[in-house]
């Protein structure tokens, strides 16, 4: 059974390998918090977070918004990524300035240089909302890394193998932290536990999580 400790320091430190070619990031994220919750807050302004349909017709657990050229969306008709918020028409927020650079140290941090990201992922759980195990596939660069970064209450990752019926590693990922993956780990089957009902002392009952693609 995993549990976790759950408000632990998360100092930076060397990457904790979960994989190949996939680490956490201990702690990454932590020295521009307070930016990072600016700009969500902003975003979340312009294309508010929403719960959005997958193809077989449920609605998802976990609310979502996007910044970036392009947006990943889900409804009836399939999973895909496209320029504009289906909820307004127009095009998605434009992505901060300090979530290219954050992306970008993190990936070079995890061996990948040279990381572009052109899509960004927000996520809001709430206890007892879950990511079902999938693989990221409707991007059309594998050759890129996923960047993704935790705030807010504590989860357990789920990273699994190429087959969704492979045996996850169970992983614990904390405010602050940052999971990279790529190359031969780019399409492992990945996933969140139920989140369980543990305040984070700044962000409440919920987690953040926003994830980096190379999508188009």
């Amino acid at each position: 059974m995993t549990t976790l400790d759950l408000f632990p320091d998360p100092a930076p430190g060397l990457p904790e390998p979960i994989g190949p070619r996939a680490v956490v990031l201990r702690g990454f994220a932590l020295p521009c918090v307070e930016g990072l919750l600016s700009a969500i807050a902003a975003i979340e302004a312009i294309s508010p977070f929403r719960h959005m349909t997958t193809p077989g017709g449920f609605t998802m657990s976990v609310a979502l918004t996007n910044c970036g050229p392009l947006g990943w969306t889900t409804d009836r008709h399939g999973y895909r990524y496209r320029g504009t918020d289906p909820a307004t028409g127009k095009p998605w927020p434009a992505m901060p300035a300090l979530f290219g650079q954050l992306a970008r140290d993190a990936a070079s941090a995890a061996g990948f240089e040279h990381f572009d990201p052109d899509a960004c992922l927000i996520n809001r759980y709430v206890p007892g909302a879950r990511m079902s195990l999938h693989q990221d596939k409707n991007e059309q660069d594998f050759g890129a890394p996923i960047v993704s970064v935790s705030l807010g209450m504590p989860a357990i990752f789920l990273f699994g193998g190429l087959r969704r019926s492979d045996r996850p590693l169970k992983t614990p990922l904390y405010h602050g932290d940052i999971a990279v993956w790529g190359a031969e780990d780019r399409m492992r089957y990945h996933g969140i536990m139920p989140l369980k009902d543990n305040p984070h002392p700044a962000l409440g009952r919920q987690r953040i999580n926003f994830t980096f693609r190379k999508a188009g």
